[in-house]
């Protein structure tokens, strides 16, 4: 459990999320300007919510797209399908439930 962490030393993911605090139920983690690409649809075991900070993406929900900017939010339920295009350099906050990195849970 990681009850606090800075994102200039927390550990950083395979997928180039900042893991920051962790729990046993919900985890935080940043991504952080995250550059323009298309990610390919995926499923997760967790539900994820986030906050753009800055940039601009499309999230692409069960066939929905959300645009999402400075001040938006969002969320993703487990098992959901969905991508993200990132449209301009993009950060965000996003928290999982439960914790994503936990189990393997993001790979």
């Amino acid at each position: 459990m990681n009850r606090s962490a800075s994102a200039e030393t927390a550990p950083e993911g395979a997928m180039g999320q900042i893991y920051l605090a962790s729990g046993k139920r919900v985890a935080m983690r940043l991504w952080k300007a995250e550059q323009p690409q298309a990610k390919q649809p995926v499923r997760r075991d967790y539900e994820t919510v986030g906050y753009v900070i800055s940039g601009r993406a499309e999230l692409s929900l069960e066939g929905q797209i959300v645009k999402l900017g400075p001040g938006d939010s969002w969320l993703v339920p487990a098992q959901a399908e969905h991508s993200y295009r990132i449209l301009e350099p993009f950060t965000a906050l996003e928290a999982t439930a439960p914790p994503a990195q936990v189990h393997g849970r993001d790979e």
